[in-house]
């Protein structure tokens, strides 16, 4: 299997990736953030149909899957690291799973973003964003590793500064709030599945 496969997306089919637990995560002074809502509904339709939601491709979106490839091998040959490629984990007994771009030995990962230049140049500058954080440590606990390696590539900047390397280490704690939030998150998605499918009975 080879991500962005229909195989691929057939078995993300109704799951929670790691890839967008910052919506599960999302938070709101009120209510419930519209990121987290929307998410759950499209996992309730993926269950019910058995079909993967339309995935929009921008160009940025587009320049990061051509890039990608560049930035493994440009992180390989500065780590001396071997990636292995890897579609995707599952939850043993959790609708979860992860897409890693790639592990690493016995405790490693690996993420690659191509961001725009503007994104890059603050990954140089200010380290990892933030926003990645429910991802990487997302990866880490579907796939029982110790660490990840955050990487920001742009083949576009001048050699030396293509390729920004982060090392992130496993978070327990973190990890532990985040196994929470997803079990309550794929909780409210059966709830929602088993009202919708009393329904329409």
């Amino acid at each position: 299997m080879m991500q962005g496969s229909p195989e691929w997306f057939a078995i993300r089919c109704g799951r929670a990736t790691a890839s967008r637990f910052s919506d599960v995560m999302a938070k709101i002074k009120t209510g419930e953030a519209a990121g987290r809502r929307n998410y759950r509904a499209q996992l309730v339709c993926e269950r019910l149909t058995g079909v993967p939601a339309e995935s929009y491709i921008n160009a940025a979106m587009q320049w990061g899957i051509d890039t990608e490839p560049l930035a493994r091998v440009a992180y390989e040959a500065l780590s001396g690291n071997i990636v292995e490629q890897i579609a995707f984990v599952t939850h043993p007994e959790l609708m979860a799973g992860a897409s890693p771009d790639g592990l690493i030995d016995l405790d490693g990962g690996l993420e690659c973003k191509c961001p725009n230049t503007a994104q890059h140049i603050d990954a140089l500058l200010k380290g990892m964003p933030p926003e990645h954080i429910p991802q990487i440590q997302g990866g880490m606990w579907l796939t029982d590793r110790q660490w990840w390696d955050f990487v920001s590539f742009d083949p576009r900047m001048p050699e030396k500064l293509q390729l920004y390397v982060q090392r992130v280490p496993r978070d327990d704690a973190y990890i532990a709030n985040l196994e929470k939030k997803v079990r309550l998150f794929l909780a409210e998605v059966d709830d929602l599945v088993a009202q919708l499918e009393r329904k329409a009975a």
